[in-house]
Order: C-alpha cells, then sequence, then structure tokens
C-alpha cells in the first residue's frame, strides 16, 4: 500500500432516502478515499435462493470510482437470510445453550455443509462481478468470525476425528487428559460423549483449541475462493477482533489471530476503546502492537469509532488524537463504523461519523482536518516500520486453561496480559506480541509473559535458552504451572522455567492483607500500596535474588518477586498480582537492567510517544497528550520537521502540547 487510507463502512442499502451522490460530496470533503461494503447485507444480494441482485453494489461502485474513493468488498456471510434457516434450519448453531434462533448475526455453525455451500455461492456470485470494476481496491472476508460456540452433533463429529488424527489412540487420549478421574474414561470411539458437558478441563481446552482451528479454516477457505477471482493490486483482509467488553480488551478467546492471519494479504483489525475522560489510548496501542505482530506489516484499521455511543461521542481534538494513535501504531487505514448513523433496528444507538440528520456535526467537521493531513503527509507517514525490543507471549491455549481454573476476585487471563501491558505502555514501552511457538526470540531485549499457565515444554525449554543467552524474560504469576494438555507438571513449580528463575513453590494462596516489602533499593512500595492482589505463590529464593518479600506474619518467609542470573541474562518471577504503581517499579528496574531505559521513558503517561521508520529510512516519532491538560516536554533527539505545523525543532527546544494534542516529529537524519 503507497497511500495512507481514510475510510468508512457504507451501507446504501441501510438509507432512508435516496443520497449517494450526497454522502460521496460529503465524503471528498472530509478526505474519505476508501469505504468498505456489502459485508452485513446477504438478504439484500439474494433475496430468496438462487436469486440475486446486485443493483445497490453496482450503482455504489460507479458512483465511488467516478468519485476516486477505493471500495473495500465485503462477502456478505456473517448474517444468514431467513429463507436460509427456514430450508435449512440446521446452519444456526447448536451451542451449550441449546438450538440456535434466528435473529441475530453471526450464530451459524460454520462447518453445516448447506451454509458452506451458500455461502460459496453467494461469494462467487459477488467477488466474480465486481473483481474487474476499477473501484475496487480489496476484499474482506466475512465480519469478525468467530466459531459462535458451535458444538452440534456436526461438530462433535469433527472433533472425534481430530482426536483420533492427533492423539492416534484412545490409550493415550485416556492418560494425557486424565480421563479415569470419576469415571470418564473413554473405551471406544463410538462411545466418545459430546464434549459440552464435560468436567474436564484438559478435554474442554481441546474441544476450545478444536474449535478456534474451525475459525483458521474457515477464513482460509473464503480466502481461496476470493484468490481465485482477485485482480492484480487488489488485497484480501479480514476485520479481527478482541475480547470484548464494552469496548475492545484482550486476547480474543474465539480465534487464533496468528494461525488465521496466515491466509490474508494484510491483518485488519477493529478496535474500540473508552472515550471523553477515560481515553488513554492504551486499547488503540494494545490492538494495533497485536495486529501488526500477526504478520509484522502495517495493516488496517477497518472499524473504529467516530461517535458510536453517548459516551463516546469525542471531546474536541480526540477524534484526531485517536487517528494519529492508529498511524503511530503501524496503521496504513483509518476507517470508521460507519458513515452514517442507522434509524432503526439493535443499532440505531450506535451512531456514525454523521448523525442521524446527516448534516454536518463537529465530530464530522473534525474528520475533515484529519483527511487533510492524512492526504498531505501521506509519503512521509504510509509504511512505517517497527524495531521494537520487548515482546509480550501470549497464548490463546494458557487464557483457555484459566477459563477452566479461574483466579479469584474474577480476574481472567486477560487481566493479566493488561495489568502488565498497560503498565509498559505508560511508560513508553512500544511492544510486539508473539506466540510460545516463536522461535525468534533473540530478536528482543525484553520478552514478558503473563500467566503462561499452559505451554509445551519446548516452548519453555526455549525461554530457558533465551535468558541463558543473554535475554531478560519477566514472567508473572501462573506461568509454566501445565503442559499443553493443561495437565500440571509433577516437579516443583514453575515448573522447567525453574531453572532460569532459580526458584520453586508448591503453596498458593488468596492474599488477605498481605503487604509487600522491598528487597532491592530501587524498588520502592509506597505507603498506601495495597499489597498482593488476587493470586499469590509462596516462593522459595533457591538462587534468586529477592526483589519483594510478603509482609505477614505467616507468609513472610517468602519471597513475591525474585530475580535470577541465569547464564548471560536475567528472569524475573512475579509471583502475585501488584497494585499499578508498584509493578512500574518494578518494570522500570527490569527495563533499566535489559538496556531498554531511553528518553522516550523519562517521560510517561499522560504524554505517549511512539516511533518508527518510514520507507525513506527516516525515523517519525508521535508525541501524543492524553489528558485534558495542556502538557510540555524537552524534545530530547536532533532537528526535526514537526509535520502538522511545519515548524522546525530544535534539539532541547520544549514543545507543547494542548489537551489531546498530538506533535509528529521527522528527524532530519537517518535512524
Amino acid at each position: 500500500m503507497n497511500q495512507l487510507r481514510y475510510g468508512v463502512a457504507y451501507y446504501d442499502e441501510y438509507m432512508p432516502y435516496e443520497r449517494l451522490d450526497e454522502d460521496i460530496a460529503m465524503m471528498k470533503a472530509a478526505g474519505i478515499n476508501t469505504v468498505r461494503i456489502a459485508e452485513s447485507t446477504w438478504s439484500t444480494h439474494e433475496p430468496q435462493n438462487g436469486v440475486f441482485d446486485f443493483a445497490s453494489v453496482d450503482r455504489v461502485l460507479d458512483a465511488m470510482h467516478a468519485a476516486g474513493i477505493g471500495v473495500i468488498v465485503g462477502t456478505p456471510t456473517y448474517a444468514v437470510p431467513t429463507w436460509l434457516v427456514k430450508e435449512h434450519p440446521e446452519v444456526l448453531a447448536v451451542t451449550a445453550d441449546g438450538p440456535g434462533k434466528y435473529g441475530a448475526r453471526q450464530i451459524m455453525d460454520i462447518t453445516s455443509p448447506a451454509y458452506l455451500f451458500h455461502s460459496e455461492r453467494i461469494i462467487r456470485k459477488l467477488i466474480s462481478r465486481v473483481c474487474k470494476h476499477p473501484a475496487v481496491i480489496g476484499y474482506q472476508t466475512d465480519n469478525e468470525t468467530k466459531y459462535y460456540g458451535t458444538a452440534g452433533d456436526n461438530v462433535q463429529l469433527q472433533f472425534v476425528k481430530y482426536m483420533r488424527e492427533k492423539f492416534g489412540t484412545l490409550d493415550v487420549i485416556n492418560e494425557r487428559f486424565g480421563l479415569d478421574y470419576w469415571s470418564n474414561r473413554i473405551n471406544a470411539w463410538e462411545d466418545f460423549p459430546s464434549v459440552v458437558g464435560t468436567i474436564n478441563g484438559s478435554l474442554g481446552a481441546e474441544f476450545a483449541r478444536f474449535q478456534r482451528g474451525l475459525v483458521t479454516d474457515f477464513l482460509a477457505w473464503q480466502v481461496s475462493l476470493v484468490n481465485e477471482y482477485k485482480q492484480p493490486g487488489q488485497f484480501v483482509t479480514q476485520n479481527f477482533d478482541f475480547e470484548w467488553r464494552g469496548h475492545s480488551f484482550g486476547v480474543q478467546p474465539s480465534v487464533d489471530h496468528f494461525a488465521a492471519a496466515e491466509a490474508f494479504d494484510i491483518a485488519g483489525v477493529d478496535i474500540y476503546h473508552p472515550s471523553q475522560h477515560e481515553l488513554t489510548g492504551t486499547e488503540i496501542a494494545f490492538g494495533g502492537d497485536m495486529t501488526r505482530s500477526l504478520k509484522r506489516s502495517n495493516y488496517l484499521v477497518l472499524e473504529t469509532q467516530a461517535q458510536a455511543f453517548p459516551n463516546w461521542t469525542p471531546y474536541p481534538g480526540q477524534l484526531r488524537l485517536q487517528a494519529f494513535s492508529h498511524l503511530a501504531s503501524g496503521a496504513n487505514m483509518v476507517a470508521y463504523w460507519h458513515w452514517h448513523s442507522i434509524h432503526n433496528s439493535i443499532e440505531t444507538y450506535w451512531k456514525g461519523l454523521l448523525s442521524h440528520d446527516f448534516q454536518p456535526n463537529p465530530v464530522y467537521n473534525e474528520a475533515k482536518t484529519i483527511g487533510h493531513d492524512f492526504a498531505r503527509l501521506s509519503e512521509p507517514l504510509v509504511n512505517l516500520r517497527k524495531d521494537n525490543k520487548v515482546a509480550v507471549m501470549v497464548s490463546n491455549e494458557a487464557l483457555t486453561a484459566l477459563e477452566w481454573f479461574k483466579l479469584p476476585d474474577g480476574n481472567t487471563y486477560n487481566d493479566v496480559v493488561r495489568w502488565l501491558y498497560d503498565a509498559l505502555y505508560r511508560m513508553n514501552i512500544e511492544c510486539d506480541f508473539i506466540q510460545p511457538s516463536c522461535t525468534e526470540l533473540s530478536r528482543y531485549s525484553l520478552i514478558v509473559v503473563p500467566a503462561l499457565y499452559a505451554a509445551p515444554d519446548e516452548a519453555l525449554e526455549r525461554l530457558n535458552e533465551y535468558v541463558q543467552q543473554g535475554g531478560h524474560a519477566v514472567y508473572s504469576f501462573k506461568s509454566g504451572f501445565a503442559d499443553d494438555t493443561i495437565k500440571v507438571r509433577t516437579s516443583v513449580q514453575p515448573g522447567i522455567i525453574s531453572e532460569a528463575c532459580g526458584i520453586g513453590y508448591s503453596m498458593f494462596v488468596t492474599p488477605h492483607e498481605v503487604r509487600l516489602r522491598s528487597g532491592h533499593p530501587e524498588i520502592r512500595v509506597a505507603a498506601d500500596d495495597s499489597g498482593a492482589k488476587t493470586w499469590m505463590e509462596l516462593i522459595t529464593a533457591e538462587d534468586a535474588e529477592v526483589l519483594l518479600h510478603y509482609d505477614h506474619p505467616h507468609w513472610g518467609e517468602y519471597a513475591a518477586v525474585t530475580r535470577n542470573r541465569y547464564g548471560s541474562g536475567t528472569a524475573t518471577y512475579i509471583g502475585c498480582m501488584t497494585g499499578s504503581e508498584l509493578l512500574s517499579s518494578i518494570l522500570k528496574n527490569v527495563l533499566q537492567e535489559s538496556g531498554l531505559w531511553g528518553a522516550e521513558q523519562e517521560l510517561a503517561f499522560p504524554l505517549i510517544v511512539k516511533k518508527g521508520v518510514n520507507p525513506h529510512n527516516q525515523t517519525i516519532r508521535y508525541y501524543f497528550n492524553y489528558s485534558d491538560t495542556p502538557q510540555s516536554f524537552v524534545y530530547p533527539h536532533g532537528v526535526a520537521a514537526e509535520l502538522l505545523s511545519g515548524k522546525e525543532i530544535q534539539s532541547g527546544e520544549q514543545v507543547e502540547l494542548e489537551a489531546w494534542g498530538v506533535r509528529i516529529m521527522l528527524e532530519a537524519g537517518s535512524n
């Protein structure tokens, strides 16, 4: 991609009256150069079985092309038409809650032969029709695809075949999954029970892994169909999303993003986040870092918010701040869901760039400034490359395992991930994400490992070798405990990584009024620190230095946080959840030990700094003020051009940032 894309989702089919020409005029005025269409309108394009009507697609493509606006066409398979359910009720997913009911989107069994037959037909009809249209720049397969809990007889049969191919015999399965417990042993393949009612976490987690594989296969299948028609210069993408907590939050439980992304030309993402006084940029950075890491390449933000909910309508300046925050993480496109606000149905109050009256409004007017800046700054800002030295290791398997064996206080795997990631973000440490299967650990100076509860031996051995050869690792509690079938290791915990960490423990407790006491001069515990939270492991430091002790009449002999020198590197182990300030103190010490503390880290939230190198080998640095109060900083690098204002900035010059402001520095020298 050789230019920045600024876009919206556009649904001509939803409009209450004819206004395509007017919409395009307003898009052009706002600098919109890309629209996304068609992914949610199967019933419009195929109103009855085998009857096709693409008139709305044709007219939008023709009009957009005349206006010079590129179009991403979606395959319309994530919301099924009524006639399909009437003729083939088996297309609805049977889940743990019972048979599916028609009405919502994303209610299908993505393995249903009837669903796949009709999906292939609509995909081929649509894509073959549009592929040579000059407006079409790419395709999106499906929409926020997941497995939707599908677990009916059709899925169960496939799972049994999967287990047989993967493990070979029932004796192996019974032994590895501990199925002698409560007489769960399976003695004949035909007796293999539905997994929906299992009490066995190992079997349940394997089923979830299998279900995630269904998503990978389904998306790869769609990509293969689209690729038959794709023209030179066009791309295929997918809008991955995250665990939802009223906004994008953490690792998606239902999709292995890394595996699913392999089939695509470019990764895409939906990122939604708190706004107004709650806007921190953390979700933008998290989602961007995750998506960029999938293919180690730039990515597309296919959906983010313009106005959306009443509590998300941005303060003045925030829409600009958000847009450039996406670019700073490596995005080449920022697109809003959606252009217009819908006048009925469930998303009536998820507002678009335009409100229900379709008139210019303050958010639209701010978007015009963004579109103007994207157009004039496209060359220096597109295709920003990152060379991050810190990686966060995430695992769908560990996530699923901790759903079976939950932490107290309602905390989950993603809470631990965000606890660590958020602290790094606030210290201006940019991160990649990697999986336990990653074999290129030496690319990083520091690897942070949140709650890697379940992992194969070889992954943990690679981490030991990484430390031994000079790397630095930070582990949280609940790491290394079980293997990849969630079978608890029989060695002293934390199992294999004990070798590098120089610690052991056999007891763990839920903390109650457990304070923490520093054992290191540079790690300070504030007087008002609330101590250990959620979970604590009673660690014996065999070879390791104790950075923090438990301060408690009964648990005081045990270590809470340790560091061990192993070979040429270090392994830090955090045995309990702490408050955010204390965690920052621990991580600061690790970063200094790792040689990763620099000028950017002398600034901290609400001043956020991100950097990269453009295709001209010029260093770009973004400075963001995520607060309602003006901020200032002394620019510590060489002479730079501030791209938004056109001013030259000298080293040592004081730079002012207004509330929710952004500055973009292009350094005169190469990186």
